[in-house]
């Protein structure tokens, strides 16, 4: 099978990972993404391949999990919270600057393929996989399958509206998808920020607020009890209609460190991440690559594949 590449495309990280031939870590690198940046982003993805290659002297077959997912027709990226990415071949490009085929799909896909084989899905029929982080997104796998969809969003929960607004939920926040209200303006890490500095709180990242809820400062508790309650409210409406029968929801730090606690309807779900790529990677490289899970864990296992993986569209 030889060496392989699996990069991890973040709103605020780029992370990647080399695995030998029997799946064990050799090297792993984590660097910011540089912000509204596009040809930052593929040269500093460039710059991590190359480095990895000239410490561990291989060449390496390459996947890479991205936010967002490439357009049936043309290979463009699409909805991505990267809005830099949108509209561009971003395949194409990095298959021009790294000199050879890589495999590419949604960040979110690539989560719900792992924690669907040995993940907090494993034997479940169906598996609905979130991730909360820089940006909002699903996947779905039925019977160890990904659901892609004609247009390669299926899953995509996060530009749906939130169901039920409250008070506390008004003014609806303004999208980058042109619309206000969706899941994602809640949810997502800023989206996290955002809502507490609305309701009188200090300007603060969802990291913060988190670690300062664990220490007892009510605003912080009070930002984190209206994102429970938000959480809970989207996801019932994903249960409603896929049914699925992984339920189980681990805790993961919001954004970075403390817990949110997941209420009755989040319980659900095969897996509510709060997305930083921390738990166990994919098939033998699953159990080894520590931390990591969802784009990486399944990049890696798309740069050892010889087929055409859903929402991607070269081969290897």
């Amino acid at each position: 099978m030889g060496t392989r590449i699996g990069i991890d495309l973040g709103g605020t990280k780029i992370e990647l990972v080399v695995l030998d031939a029997d799946g064990r870590e050799r090297w792993r690198r984590r660097v910011p993404t540089p912000q509204g940046d596009y040809g930052g982003t593929l040269r500093a993805i460039a710059a991590l391949v190359e480095e990895a290659e000239r410490l561990t002297g291989a060449g390496a077959r390459i996947g890479v999990g991205t936010p967002g997912s490439p357009s049936p027709r043309d290979g463009r990226i699409r909805n991505a919270n990267s809005t830099c990415l949108n509209g561009q071949p971003l395949q194409q490009d990095l298959e021009a600057l790294l000199r050879r085929p890589l495999r590419l799909a949604n960040d979110a896909n690539c989560l719900a393929m792992s924690e669907a084989a040995d993940g907090a899905g494993a034997g479940a029929r169906t598996v609905f996989a979130a991730i909360l982080g820089t940006g909002v997104g699903g996947g779905i796998v039925v019977d160890q399958k990904l659901l892609v969809g004609a247009n390669a969003v299926a899953g995509e929960w996060g530009h749906n509206p939130l169901p039920l607004p409250a008070p506390d939920d008004l003014p609806l926040p303004a999208c980058y998808c042109g619309r206000a209200g969706c899941i994602e303006t809640y949810l997502s890490g800023p989206g996290l920020a955002a809502d507490h500095l609305r309701h009188g709180g200090e300007p603060l990242d969802a990291a913060a607020i988190a670690r300062q809820a664990t220490e007892g400062q009510r605003a912080s508790q009070a930002s984190l009890e209206r994102y429970e309650l938000r959480l809970a409210r989207a996801l019932a409406g994903v249960i409603n209609l896929l049914d699925p029968d992984g339920h189980r929801a681990r805790r993961r730090p919001v954004a970075d460190r403390a817990p949110v606690r997941a209420r009755t309807a989040a319980v659900g779900c095969a897996r509510v991440l709060r997305h930083r790529l921390h738990a166990p990677a994919a098939g033998t490289a699953r159990r080894r690559l520590g931390r990591t899970r969802g784009g990486l864990a399944v990049a890696v296992e798309l740069s050892a594949s010889s087929g055409n993986s859903p929402g991607q569209r070269g081969t290897v």
